[in-house]
Protein backbone atom coordinates (compact mmCIF):
# COMPACT_ATOMS: atom_id res chain seq x y z
CA UNK A 1 0.00 0.00 0.00
CA UNK A 2 1.31 3.39 -1.03
CA UNK A 3 0.30 6.76 0.74
CA UNK A 4 1.35 10.00 -0.69
CA UNK A 5 1.34 13.63 0.47
CA UNK A 6 -2.23 14.20 0.98
CA UNK A 7 -1.96 11.97 4.07
CA UNK A 8 1.25 14.66 5.13
CA UNK A 9 -0.61 17.99 3.99
CA UNK A 10 1.90 18.19 0.56
CA UNK A 11 1.98 17.66 -2.71
CA UNK A 12 2.36 14.12 -4.33
CA UNK A 13 5.77 14.17 -6.21
CA UNK A 14 6.97 10.96 -6.76
CA UNK A 15 4.33 8.39 -6.31
CA UNK A 16 1.25 8.88 -8.53
CA UNK A 17 -2.12 9.58 -6.50
CA UNK A 18 -4.23 6.04 -6.04
CA UNK A 19 -1.64 3.76 -6.31
CA UNK A 20 -2.26 3.27 -9.88
CA UNK A 21 1.11 2.18 -12.14
CA UNK A 22 1.90 5.40 -14.48
CA UNK A 23 1.79 3.83 -18.41
CA UNK A 24 4.43 5.90 -20.78
CA UNK A 25 1.51 8.12 -21.70
CA UNK A 26 0.36 8.44 -18.24
CA UNK A 27 3.98 9.79 -16.71
CA UNK A 28 4.51 12.34 -19.90
CA UNK A 29 0.67 13.66 -19.17
CA UNK A 30 1.63 14.42 -15.43
CA UNK A 31 5.25 15.23 -15.57
CA UNK A 32 5.44 17.13 -19.42
CA UNK A 33 8.43 16.71 -21.58
CA UNK A 34 11.84 16.12 -20.38
CA UNK A 35 14.14 18.01 -22.65
CA UNK A 36 18.08 16.11 -23.37
CA UNK A 37 21.00 18.24 -24.97
CA UNK A 38 21.86 19.96 -22.14
CA UNK A 39 24.77 17.94 -19.46
CA UNK A 40 25.73 21.34 -17.98
CA UNK A 41 22.27 23.06 -16.96
CA UNK A 42 21.93 19.48 -15.40
CA UNK A 43 24.82 19.94 -13.10
CA UNK A 44 24.04 23.24 -12.29
CA UNK A 45 20.51 22.50 -11.12
CA UNK A 46 21.53 19.80 -9.58
CA UNK A 47 24.01 21.49 -7.66
CA UNK A 48 21.62 24.48 -6.81
CA UNK A 49 19.12 22.00 -5.79
CA UNK A 50 20.63 19.97 -2.75
CA UNK A 51 19.88 16.87 -3.80
CA UNK A 52 21.62 13.96 -1.94
CA UNK A 53 21.30 10.64 -2.35
CA UNK A 54 18.45 8.39 -1.26
CA UNK A 55 20.24 5.18 -0.92
CA UNK A 56 20.99 5.97 2.48
CA UNK A 57 25.00 7.48 2.73
CA UNK A 58 22.83 11.23 1.77
CA UNK A 59 26.01 12.39 -0.17
CA UNK A 60 25.36 14.98 -2.52
CA UNK A 61 24.49 13.64 -5.93
CA UNK A 62 26.06 16.72 -7.72
CA UNK A 63 29.51 15.92 -6.26
CA UNK A 64 29.03 12.03 -7.03
CA UNK A 65 28.39 13.22 -10.87
CA UNK A 66 31.10 15.39 -11.30
CA UNK A 67 33.43 12.72 -9.79
CA UNK A 68 32.45 10.47 -12.62
CA UNK A 69 32.79 12.78 -15.27
CA UNK A 70 36.05 13.93 -14.12
CA UNK A 71 37.17 10.43 -13.55
CA UNK A 72 35.71 9.39 -17.48
CA UNK A 73 38.16 12.28 -18.94
CA UNK A 74 40.82 11.71 -17.22
CA UNK A 75 41.06 8.18 -17.56
CA UNK A 76 39.71 8.45 -21.54
CA UNK A 77 36.97 6.14 -20.27
CA UNK A 78 33.35 6.72 -21.39
CA UNK A 79 31.35 6.56 -17.72
CA UNK A 80 29.17 3.57 -16.75
CA UNK A 81 25.89 4.38 -15.45
CA UNK A 82 23.79 1.89 -12.97
CA UNK A 83 20.19 2.87 -11.86
CA UNK A 84 20.30 0.43 -8.09
CA UNK A 85 17.26 -1.01 -7.53
CA UNK A 86 18.16 -4.18 -5.62
CA UNK A 87 16.62 -3.42 -2.74
CA UNK A 88 18.81 -5.84 0.05
CA UNK A 89 16.85 -4.57 2.83
CA UNK A 90 14.24 -6.76 3.84
CA UNK A 91 12.32 -4.23 5.95
CA UNK A 92 12.64 -1.79 3.31
CA UNK A 93 9.49 -1.52 0.29
CA UNK A 94 10.34 2.05 -0.80
CA UNK A 95 12.33 1.10 -4.47
CA UNK A 96 10.41 -1.38 -5.62
CA UNK A 97 7.16 0.70 -4.85
CA UNK A 98 8.78 3.41 -6.80
CA UNK A 99 9.75 1.30 -9.65
CA UNK A 100 6.03 -0.37 -9.75
CA UNK A 101 4.26 2.94 -9.71
CA UNK A 102 6.90 5.28 -11.40
CA UNK A 103 9.03 3.02 -13.64
CA UNK A 104 9.34 6.14 -16.01
CA UNK A 105 10.58 8.84 -13.74
CA UNK A 106 13.39 6.41 -12.98
CA UNK A 107 14.09 5.57 -16.36
CA UNK A 108 14.07 9.78 -17.57
CA UNK A 109 16.36 10.28 -14.24
CA UNK A 110 19.22 7.44 -15.76
CA UNK A 111 19.03 8.81 -19.32
CA UNK A 112 19.81 12.24 -17.69
CA UNK A 113 22.42 11.20 -15.23
CA UNK A 114 23.61 9.19 -17.77
CA UNK A 115 24.56 12.30 -20.53
CA UNK A 116 25.49 14.37 -17.80
CA UNK A 117 28.69 12.13 -16.58
CA UNK A 118 28.88 11.39 -20.40
CA UNK A 119 28.21 7.93 -20.21
CA UNK A 120 27.73 5.36 -23.20
CA UNK A 121 26.50 2.51 -21.10
CA UNK A 122 23.17 1.95 -18.47
CA UNK A 123 21.88 -0.72 -16.41
CA UNK A 124 18.94 -0.84 -13.92
CA UNK A 125 19.40 -2.90 -11.55
CA UNK A 126 16.70 -5.29 -9.41
CA UNK A 127 15.56 -8.05 -7.68
CA UNK A 128 11.96 -8.71 -8.69
CA UNK A 129 10.06 -6.51 -11.46
CA UNK A 130 12.39 -7.08 -14.55
CA UNK A 131 10.16 -8.23 -16.83
CA UNK A 132 7.59 -5.45 -16.13
CA UNK A 133 10.91 -2.95 -16.64
CA UNK A 134 11.91 -4.26 -19.61
CA UNK A 135 8.62 -4.12 -21.14
CA UNK A 136 8.32 -0.32 -19.88
CA UNK A 137 11.97 0.26 -21.67
CA UNK A 138 10.51 -1.23 -24.74
CA UNK A 139 8.05 1.59 -25.12
CA UNK A 140 10.17 4.29 -24.65
CA UNK A 141 12.50 6.04 -27.33
CA UNK A 142 15.69 6.65 -25.19
CA UNK A 143 19.38 8.22 -26.45
CA UNK A 144 21.15 5.64 -24.35
CA UNK A 145 19.87 1.53 -24.22
CA UNK A 146 19.29 0.53 -20.77
CA UNK A 147 20.26 -2.81 -19.60
CA UNK A 148 18.21 -4.48 -17.02
CA UNK A 149 20.17 -6.66 -14.94
CA UNK A 150 18.67 -9.52 -12.10
CA UNK A 151 20.69 -9.45 -9.33
CA UNK A 152 20.55 -12.13 -6.31
CA UNK A 153 18.28 -11.56 -3.35
CA UNK A 154 20.46 -10.73 -0.63
CA UNK A 155 21.41 -8.10 1.70
CA UNK A 156 24.75 -7.15 -0.03
CA UNK A 157 23.83 -7.49 -3.17
CA UNK A 158 22.68 -3.88 -3.68
CA UNK A 159 26.27 -2.95 -2.04
CA UNK A 160 27.57 -0.21 -5.11
CA UNK A 161 30.98 -2.37 -5.63
CA UNK A 162 28.86 -5.57 -5.40
CA UNK A 163 26.95 -4.35 -7.94
CA UNK A 164 29.62 -3.31 -10.17
CA UNK A 165 31.56 -6.61 -9.80
CA UNK A 166 28.16 -8.34 -10.63
CA UNK A 167 27.61 -6.57 -13.57
CA UNK A 168 31.05 -6.86 -14.56
CA UNK A 169 30.31 -10.46 -14.53
CA UNK A 170 31.55 -11.61 -10.84
CA UNK A 171 30.05 -12.56 -8.06
CA UNK A 172 27.37 -10.14 -6.39
CA UNK A 173 30.28 -9.43 -3.45
CA UNK A 174 31.25 -6.34 -1.94
CA UNK A 175 35.02 -5.62 -3.01
CA UNK A 176 37.41 -2.94 -1.32
CA UNK A 177 36.96 -0.35 -2.73
CA UNK A 178 40.11 1.61 -3.59
CA UNK A 179 40.16 3.12 -6.30
CA UNK A 180 36.02 4.07 -5.57
CA UNK A 181 33.51 2.32 -7.61
CA UNK A 182 33.15 5.67 -9.39
CA UNK A 183 36.88 5.88 -10.65
CA UNK A 184 37.17 2.25 -11.55
CA UNK A 185 33.83 0.36 -11.29
CA UNK A 186 31.94 -2.12 -14.37
CA UNK A 187 34.65 -3.77 -16.46
CA UNK A 188 37.51 -1.11 -14.44
CA UNK A 189 35.46 1.67 -16.16
CA UNK A 190 34.49 4.79 -13.89
CA UNK A 191 30.79 4.09 -12.47
CA UNK A 192 28.25 6.40 -11.05
CA UNK A 193 25.67 3.90 -9.05
CA UNK A 194 23.42 5.57 -7.57
CA UNK A 195 19.49 4.84 -5.98
CA UNK A 196 16.52 4.30 -7.96
CA UNK A 197 14.76 7.10 -6.16
CA UNK A 198 17.75 9.57 -5.94
CA UNK A 199 17.72 9.32 -10.15
CA UNK A 200 13.59 10.45 -9.89
CA UNK A 201 14.41 13.39 -8.11
CA UNK A 202 16.96 13.89 -10.94
CA UNK A 203 14.10 13.73 -13.37
CA UNK A 204 12.04 16.09 -11.41
CA UNK A 205 15.25 18.58 -10.47
CA UNK A 206 15.96 18.42 -14.41
CA UNK A 207 12.14 19.10 -15.43
CA UNK A 208 11.52 21.91 -12.90
CA UNK A 209 14.96 23.30 -11.38
CA UNK A 210 16.17 23.95 -8.10
CA UNK A 211 13.96 26.56 -6.93
CA UNK A 212 10.58 24.26 -7.34
CA UNK A 213 12.66 21.52 -5.94
CA UNK A 214 13.70 23.32 -2.92
CA UNK A 215 10.01 24.09 -2.02
CA UNK A 216 9.65 21.14 0.00
CA UNK A 217 11.77 19.89 2.76
CA UNK A 218 14.06 22.28 4.93
CA UNK A 219 17.10 25.09 3.81
CA UNK A 220 20.19 22.37 4.78
CA UNK A 221 18.24 19.42 3.47
CA UNK A 222 16.10 20.52 0.89
CA UNK A 223 13.11 17.90 -1.12
CA UNK A 224 11.30 14.39 -0.36
CA UNK A 225 11.88 11.02 0.70
CA UNK A 226 10.06 8.43 0.58
CA UNK A 227 9.38 5.70 3.78
CA UNK A 228 8.70 2.22 4.33
CA UNK A 229 6.10 2.25 7.67
CA UNK A 230 5.66 -0.82 9.64
CA UNK A 231 2.76 -0.55 12.34
CA UNK A 232 1.65 -3.85 13.78
CA UNK A 233 -1.53 -5.09 12.81
CA UNK A 234 -1.53 -3.05 9.48
CA UNK A 235 -0.52 -3.44 5.84
CA UNK A 236 3.12 -1.69 5.67
CA UNK A 237 3.01 1.52 3.92
CA UNK A 238 5.27 3.20 1.14
CA UNK A 239 4.68 7.19 2.43
CA UNK A 240 6.24 10.28 0.50
CA UNK A 241 7.50 13.02 3.21
CA UNK A 242 9.55 16.19 2.97
CA UNK A 243 13.06 16.62 5.53
CA UNK A 244 12.73 18.20 8.51
CA UNK A 245 8.53 16.62 9.47
CA UNK A 246 8.63 15.04 12.78
CA UNK A 247 8.51 11.07 12.79
CA UNK A 248 5.40 11.48 14.72
CA UNK A 249 3.50 12.59 12.00
CA UNK A 250 4.90 9.88 10.00
CA UNK A 251 4.58 6.94 11.77
CA UNK A 252 1.97 6.46 14.25
CA UNK A 253 3.92 6.20 17.73
CA UNK A 254 1.55 5.69 20.61
CA UNK A 255 1.68 5.46 24.28
CA UNK A 256 1.64 1.02 23.37
CA UNK A 257 4.85 1.84 21.43
CA UNK A 258 8.03 1.06 23.15
CA UNK A 259 11.14 2.10 20.64
CA UNK A 260 11.24 3.37 17.21
CA UNK A 261 13.56 1.63 14.69
CA UNK A 262 15.14 4.21 12.30
CA UNK A 263 16.87 3.79 8.86
CA UNK A 264 16.07 -0.34 9.16
CA UNK A 265 18.27 -3.52 9.68
CA UNK A 266 21.52 -0.98 9.50
CA UNK A 267 19.88 1.85 11.39
CA UNK A 268 19.01 2.45 15.37
CA UNK A 269 16.46 1.94 18.14
CA UNK A 270 15.81 4.80 19.58
CA UNK A 271 13.05 5.34 22.59
CA UNK A 272 9.50 6.17 21.19
CA UNK A 273 9.18 9.70 23.12
CA UNK A 274 12.80 10.59 21.36
CA UNK A 275 11.92 9.31 18.10
CA UNK A 276 8.50 11.31 18.30
CA UNK A 277 9.94 14.79 18.01
CA UNK A 278 13.33 13.75 15.82
CA UNK A 279 12.81 15.05 12.07
CA UNK A 280 12.71 12.71 8.70
CA UNK A 281 17.00 13.33 8.45
CA UNK A 282 18.53 12.77 5.21
CA UNK A 283 21.93 11.74 7.76
CA UNK A 284 19.90 9.24 9.85
CA UNK A 285 16.79 8.05 7.82
CA UNK A 286 19.13 5.17 6.37
CA UNK A 287 17.05 2.71 4.14
CA UNK A 288 13.81 4.90 4.81
CA UNK A 289 12.40 2.04 7.36
CA UNK A 290 10.44 3.20 10.61
CA UNK A 291 9.16 0.94 12.46
CA UNK A 292 7.00 1.04 15.52
CA UNK A 293 7.75 -1.70 18.23
CA UNK A 294 5.10 -1.96 21.19
CA UNK A 295 5.39 -2.56 24.21
CA UNK A 296 4.27 -6.52 23.90
CA UNK A 297 7.05 -7.46 21.62
CA UNK A 298 10.58 -7.82 23.04
CA UNK A 299 12.88 -5.51 21.77
CA UNK A 300 16.06 -8.20 22.56
CA UNK A 301 14.47 -10.62 20.49
CA UNK A 302 13.47 -8.84 17.28
CA UNK A 303 16.97 -7.23 17.44
CA UNK A 304 18.57 -11.12 17.40
CA UNK A 305 16.27 -12.30 14.53
CA UNK A 306 17.84 -9.17 12.63
CA UNK A 307 21.63 -9.63 14.04
CA UNK A 308 21.55 -13.87 12.82
CA UNK A 309 20.02 -12.59 9.52
CA UNK A 310 22.72 -9.72 8.94
CA UNK A 311 25.58 -12.30 10.24
CA UNK A 312 24.33 -14.90 7.30
CA UNK A 313 24.24 -12.30 4.59
CA UNK A 314 27.72 -11.15 5.21
CA UNK A 315 29.93 -11.65 2.31
CA UNK A 316 32.69 -13.74 5.04
CA UNK A 317 35.69 -12.00 2.88
CA UNK A 318 37.28 -10.14 6.05
CA UNK A 319 37.27 -11.30 9.34
CA UNK A 320 34.89 -8.28 10.87
CA UNK A 321 32.12 -10.49 8.85
CA UNK A 322 33.45 -13.96 8.69
CA UNK A 323 34.20 -14.26 12.53
CA UNK A 324 32.60 -10.81 14.36
CA UNK A 325 29.40 -10.92 13.09
CA UNK A 326 28.72 -14.30 14.10
CA UNK A 327 29.99 -14.32 17.36
CA UNK A 328 27.36 -10.66 18.36
CA UNK A 329 24.66 -12.18 16.76
CA UNK A 330 25.01 -15.88 19.07
CA UNK A 331 26.21 -13.51 22.16
CA UNK A 332 22.83 -11.29 21.55
CA UNK A 333 21.18 -14.31 21.55
CA UNK A 334 21.94 -15.14 24.56
CA UNK A 335 20.70 -11.85 25.98
CA UNK A 336 17.32 -12.37 24.40
CA UNK A 337 16.67 -15.64 26.84
CA UNK A 338 15.79 -14.45 30.45
CA UNK A 339 18.37 -15.71 32.42
CA UNK A 340 22.08 -15.10 33.63
CA UNK A 341 24.05 -12.50 31.01
CA UNK A 342 27.34 -13.08 32.80
CA UNK A 343 29.93 -10.42 30.52
CA UNK A 344 27.95 -10.94 27.68
CA UNK A 345 26.72 -7.52 27.59
CA UNK A 346 30.09 -6.08 28.04
CA UNK A 347 31.66 -8.22 25.22
CA UNK A 348 29.45 -7.75 22.91
CA UNK A 349 30.21 -3.83 22.92
CA UNK A 350 33.73 -4.56 23.09
CA UNK A 351 33.50 -6.83 19.76
CA UNK A 352 31.67 -3.97 18.13
CA UNK A 353 34.17 -1.38 18.50
CA UNK A 354 36.73 -4.00 17.32
CA UNK A 355 35.00 -4.80 13.93
CA UNK A 356 33.70 -1.33 13.30
CA UNK A 357 35.75 0.38 10.50
CA UNK A 358 37.76 -2.47 9.58
CA UNK A 359 35.42 -4.11 6.47
CA UNK A 360 35.87 -4.70 3.10
CA UNK A 361 32.09 -2.45 2.66
CA UNK A 362 29.96 -0.62 5.51
CA UNK A 363 27.98 -4.06 6.49
CA UNK A 364 29.98 -4.50 9.74
CA UNK A 365 29.80 -0.61 10.89
CA UNK A 366 25.84 -0.89 10.38
CA UNK A 367 25.27 -3.64 12.17
CA UNK A 368 27.45 -2.27 15.42
CA UNK A 369 25.09 0.51 14.96
CA UNK A 370 22.39 -1.91 15.63
CA UNK A 371 23.85 -3.35 17.92
CA UNK A 372 24.96 -0.56 20.07
CA UNK A 373 21.68 1.42 19.92
CA UNK A 374 19.68 -2.02 21.14
CA UNK A 375 21.88 -2.20 24.20
CA UNK A 376 20.87 1.17 25.09
CA UNK A 377 17.42 1.63 24.41
CA UNK A 378 16.31 -1.68 25.65
CA UNK A 379 18.53 -1.42 29.31
CA UNK A 380 15.92 -1.95 31.35
CA UNK A 381 14.73 -5.15 29.29
CA UNK A 382 18.00 -6.39 29.59
CA UNK A 383 18.50 -5.98 33.37
CA UNK A 384 14.87 -7.80 33.53
CA UNK A 385 16.16 -10.65 31.43
CA UNK A 386 19.51 -11.28 33.57
CA UNK A 387 16.63 -10.99 36.70
CA UNK A 388 15.13 -14.25 34.70
CA UNK A 389 12.12 -12.08 33.10
CA UNK A 390 10.70 -10.87 30.01
CA UNK A 391 8.27 -8.04 29.59
CA UNK A 392 6.61 -9.49 26.40
CA UNK A 393 3.28 -11.19 26.36
CA UNK A 394 3.20 -11.34 22.22
CA UNK A 395 6.19 -13.67 20.70
CA UNK A 396 4.90 -12.71 17.05
CA UNK A 397 7.73 -11.42 14.89
CA UNK A 398 7.53 -8.13 14.03
CA UNK A 399 10.29 -7.83 12.05
CA UNK A 400 10.87 -9.20 8.28
CA UNK A 401 13.38 -11.43 8.34
CA UNK A 402 13.73 -13.70 4.82
CA UNK A 403 13.88 -17.79 5.64
CA UNK A 404 17.31 -19.40 5.59
CA UNK A 405 18.14 -20.79 1.73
Amino acid sequence: MTATFPDLYMSPRLLAPGGTPADLATHQQRYGPLAYGDPDGVLRAVAESGLTGRGGAAFAVYRKLVAVADAGRRTGRAPVVVANGAEGEPASHKDKTLLRLSPHLVLDGLQIAAQAVGADEAHLAVEDGASYLEAALARRSDPLRVNVVRVPKRFLSGQSSALAQYISGAAALPAHQDPPVRERGVRRAPTLVQNVETLAHVALVARYGADWFRTAGTPAQPGSALCTVHVPGREVRVVEAPFGMPLGRILPIEATTSAVLLGGYHGTWIPSPEAAQLPLDATTMGAGVLAALPTTHCGLTETARVLRYLALQSAGQCGPCLNGLPRMAAAFQSLAVPGPQGTTRTDIARWAGLVEGRGACHHPDGTTRLVRSALTTFASELDAHARGLCTATDRTPLLPVPQES
